[in-house]
């Protein structure tokens, strides 16, 4: 029995081996519902793989969402209307319904009673209070007003800022420019006022609603970027030429910077001190005046600084519709190419932006930091003093500065302006002439440019606006600017507008490049820095006007001269942001690659470039701004495309012309603007 069973046993293994390998290959051949067999596991790997690649890398999925949306849409966009420039299917033409608007104005500005009793009153206030802050600076004299800017500056700025401000207006009279500078003064006092009211309370309403926030943004983005010459002409349809629309047109371009710094400072009061002001029963007006208001001074005297500023540089624009003083002297040395009268005229305006900008900047920082006692008895000392002064120039009949006390510079200006025209313009041996290089510019840089963007399919144009756009911002972000960008199309500005992008992009470029190689010699040398500063200060301050004259001396006229003004004024800006940048990068991070051994091309390459990302965009970003606002200006000099379209329709009252360009312009800004400036997704959005 033992023998006859045991070989069973095997058996019975055997068979149970055989019956489970079926069993396991019929399991094998039909998986249970969700999982991949072994052919499909490495299509399944790969998605997966796809799919973690797209969500790490953001700027990928973007692109791939874009082309998808492109290359659905654009067939259909070329099988419409073509692939060629702007297709004229989409233009709509304003110029008609413009015109008979300027008709309607100019036949009832005299008669309508819109005008005699709203504007007619609004317009002789504004000449009355210019009036009446001249006859005051007349009656205090020269020396009475030297006495009272110098007193002011000691008294809220120090002693370096006071002999700041003595040198600066003894400099306004022996430049023979005393009697246009108290002229300016009176006309710039009177629309930083305007300016710094509109701009508070705008402010303010902003600061308090989000829902006022987001309706004045793009109200405050279209006063800024749309160029001062494109509303001259509507102004001066309403109120004429004179005084009035010159404090006009300076207060819409003032304005914007101290409603934007006032509704920055109140949305930024610290939470904390608000729960606290509340939780002891305050008001909503009581938290308002003592502890938003407060807390945000800083940025209210920050506001004024740049309200001021730019005020000072509508000085000479100003002129062109009839506002007297240091601006009226600078457009009529431009009518004359007289160099040397502008630069006369021009500096007191330097000085004068000098001035005020060190003034209240000192103020912001002295701020709240002296005892209320010491501070009654300064200001009654300024006040004293000041009118002790007055009554003695008074009483000895010297109101007006003294004829003696000039210098002539014109002359020696313009001398020397003629031998550097003899010397540079006709030819240098060896690397050729300024003439030489406006044609090169021209011929190799600006006709391939501006021949690329004209040779661009419309669409195509918008998909590169689109993913520039996306890729440094939001969905929110392109979109705006693809807005934008077709905005200029439907008004029939788009073979102009590219012409003057194709300006913009070449005249940024060569800023850029010599931008930054400045600013890193002055993020590493403090001496390079204080001999710079100076030097920033003037370029940024001198009205474009000034320094067009020896541009067109030097370059001729076209775009080359346009192009090097643009350069001149957008140059301070970029070493200004891009030096304090590279300068503020974290000391850490430096000496550890100092200890790595690494070099100072490495160093800056790999560690204050990456970490100074942000202020080299707001560079980027401000060069685009500067360089597009005077472009438009090189206009008056042969820039042609859409600066020219804006003079031409204030010199000709032409509406429709002069105003559709300067929308274009603001939309080409716009647009400008969200292709360089990063904006973050907000939290809990996707980008």
């Amino acid at each position: 029995m033992s023998a006859a069973t045991s070989p069973a046993k095997p058996a019975t293994k055997a068979t149970k081996v055989s019956t489970a390998k079926p069993a396991q290959a019929g399991r094998a051949s039909a998986p249970a519902p969700g999982r991949a067999t072994a052919a499909e596991a490495p299509a399944a790997s790969g998605s997966r793989n796809v799919l973690s690649f797209l969500s790490t890398h953001p700027v990928v999925r973007k692109l791939l969402l874009l082309a998808i949306a492109a290359a659905v849409l654009v067939p259909l966009a070329h099988a419409r209307w073509g692939s060629g420039s702007w297709p004229g299917a989409l233009t709509v033409g304003l110029d008609e319904p413009l015109g008979k608007v300027s008709d309607w104005i100019i036949d009832n500005r005299d008669s309508h009673w819109v005008f005699l009793y709203f504007f007619g009153h609004i317009s002789n206030a504004i000449v009355t209070s210019v009036h009446a802050v001249y006859v005051v600076l007349l009656a205090l004299g020269w020396a009475g007003v030297t006495a009272a800017a110098t007193l002011l500056a000691w008294r809220v700025a120090g002693v370096k800022v006071a002999a700041t401000t003595l040198a600066s207006l003894a400099v306004c009279g022996l430049l023979d420019m005393w009697v246009p500078t108290m002229r300016t003064l009176a006309l710039m006092a009177v629309a930083v006022a305007a300016s710094v009211v509109i701009g508070a309370l705008l402010g303010l309403a902003a600061g308090l609603s989000d829902r006022m926030f987001r309706g004045l943004r793009p109200v405050l983005d279209t006063m800024q970027a749309l160029p001062a010459f494109a509303y001259l002409l509507p102004i001066v349809l309403i109120f004429g030429i004179g005084v009035a629309p010159a404090v006009l047109a300076t207060v819409v371009y003032a304005a914007p910077p101290m409603a934007r710094l006032t509704a920055l400072g109140l949305r930024g009061t610290d939470k904390g001190v608000l729960e606290a002001v509340t939780s002891l029963g305050a008001t909503g007006r009581q938290r308002l005046l003592t502890a938003r208001l407060p807390l945000a001074r800083r940025e209210l005297l920050l506001g004024v600084n740049q309200t001021i500023m730019m005020a000072l540089s509508m000085a000479v624009i100003a002129s062109v519709i009839g506002a007297d003083g240091l601006g009226d002297r600078v457009y009529q040395a431009l009518s004359t190419v007289d160099v040397g009268s502008a630069l006369a005229a021009g500096i007191p305006i330097v000085l004068l932006a000098i001035v005020l900008d060190r003034t209240t900047a000192a103020a912001g920082e002295r701020m709240g930091t002296e005892t209320r006692g010491k501070g009654g008895q300064r200001w009654a000392l300024v006040a004293v003093a000041t009118a002790a002064v007055a009554v003695i120039t008074r009483a000895m009949g010297a109101l007006s500065w003294p004829d003696g006390w000039t210098v002539a510079i014109a002359a020696p200006v313009n001398d020397a302006k003629d031998w550097m025209v003899d010397h540079l313009y006709s030819g240098i041996p060896g690397i050729g002439g300024t003439a030489d290089w406006a044609a090169h510019y021209t011929g190799w840089v600006l006709d391939p440019l501006r021949d690329g963007l004209l040779g661009l399919p419309w669409w195509g144009a918008l998909v590169i606006v689109a993913a520039l756009a996306w890729l440094i911002g939001t969905w929110r972000t392109a979109l705006t600017a693809v807005l934008a960008m077709g905005a200029i199309g439907v008004l029939g500005r788009w073979e102009s507008s590219m012409d003057t992008l194709s300006q913009v992009l070449a005249a940024v470029a060569v800023t850029l490049v010599l931008g930054f190689a400045i600013a890193v010699g002055a993020a590493r040398s403090r001496r390079t820095e204080r001999l710079l500063r100076p030097v920033l200060d003037v370029f940024q301050t001198m009205p474009q006007f000034v320094y067009l004259i020896p541009v067109v001396a030097l370059f001729g006229v076209g775009r080359a001269p346009a192009a090097a003004a643009a350069i001149v004024y957008a140059l301070p800006a970029v070493v200004r942001i891009t030096s304090q940048g590279l300068r503020q990068v974290n000391p850490g991070a430096m000496e550890s690659a100092r200890s790595l051994g690494a070099t100072s091309g490495q160093q800056l390459r790999h560690v204050q470039f990456p970490l100074a990302r942000p202020e080299l965009l707001l560079a980027v970003n401000q060069a685009v701004v500067l360089v597009l606002s005077v472009v438009i200006i090189g206009g008056l000099v042969g820039g042609g495309a859409l600066g020219y379209e804006v003079v031409f329709g204030l010199a000709q009252g032409d509406l429709a012309t002069g105003l559709m360009a300067g929308v274009a312009i603001a939309c080409l800004g716009l647009m400008l603007d969200r292709v360089t400036q990063p904006t973050k997704a907000r939290a809990g959005k996707g980008a």
